[in-house]
């Protein structure tokens, strides 16, 4: 049995990299995964196939999280599909490059739409059903199983150093980590966590549209010496949303091979 036995779980952005890695995480210790995407149903079914080949539980759902209705419909069916939501993972976000000069106010608002409003709307959506299962564990007796539940939201470390041409990309980072900052203290009440990760440079496939790697976000000068694997971030999430990462909520986690120091 694995620590995230009877668990479900809704991660965005699965179809493929950091996603894909925490969702295939997340079910072979047991959860069952609500697994995300935008515009690729292939990319997200052929996830959850993996995992129900396994002999997981899971299916894929596409849902621009920016769109409320899209993101209620998502939570409604993992609900009747799986009987309850306890883990969040907010990892969907678009990569852009535009010198701020040269950055109109819909491409400003298209990245802050998905990585921070995305979170919002997924986690309001959400929430509801995380405490009723808090109450009906403090009902029962017991924070045995988890309480509430966890959420977690994927920033990067380009919020931290300071990126040319994507502010958009570290505003919309940086309001993620005030949002969950604020959700840890607002929801801790109710048995849920709330966190964010923060990757460094890590080896995943670029798209077209995220333009050349940013010099900030390059292995080289990185006191580890290389890229992490998106494994690596995986597993963070994994502990923060387990059992072992029950009293940690409220912090942003640096995994970046030593590219920004707190």
């Amino acid at each position: 049995m694995g620590s995230l036995d009877g668990k479900i779980a809704v991660v965005t952005g699965a179809g493929k990299n950091i996603g894909r890695a925490i969702a295939l995480t997340l079910a072979r210790d047991g959860a069952a995964v609500v697994v995300n995407g935008r515009g690729d149903q292939a990319a997200v079914d052929a996830v959850a196939e993996e995992i129900t080949s396994a002999g997981g539980r899971a299916f894929g759902h596409l849902a621009d999280v920016g769109d409320e209705a899209a993101v209620a419909a998502m939570v409604e069916r993992a609900v009747e599909t799986f009987g309850r939501i306890d883990i969040v993972v907010s990892n969907a976000g678009l990569r852009r490059q535009t010198p701020f000069l040269e950055m109109g106010f819909a491409e400003w608002r298209e990245i802050l739409s998905v990585a921070l409003d995305g979170a919002f709307i997924l986690t309001r959506a959400c929430a509801p059903h995380m405490i009723a299962r808090s109450k009906q564990g403090g009902e029962q007796g017991g924070e045995q199983d988890g309480g509430g539940g966890a959420i977690v939201g994927l920033s990067g470390v380009s919020t931290h150093v300071g990126t040319p041409e994507r502010c958009h990309v570290s505003a919309s980072k940086s309001g993620l980590e005030g949002l969950m900052r604020a959700l840890a203290v607002e929801l801790g009440p109710h048995g849920i966590t709330a966190n964010c990760v923060s990757p460094g440079a890590i080896d995943t496939v670029r798209g077209a549209a995220a333009g050349r790697m940013p010099s900030t976000m390059r292995a080289a000068g990185v006191p580890a010496g290389r890229k992490g694997t998106v494994g690596e971030i995986a597993a963070m999430v994994h502990h923060l949303v387990g059992p072992q990462g029950r009293f940690i909520t409220g912090q942003t986690i640096h995994v970046n091979g030593g590219a920004f120091l707190t």
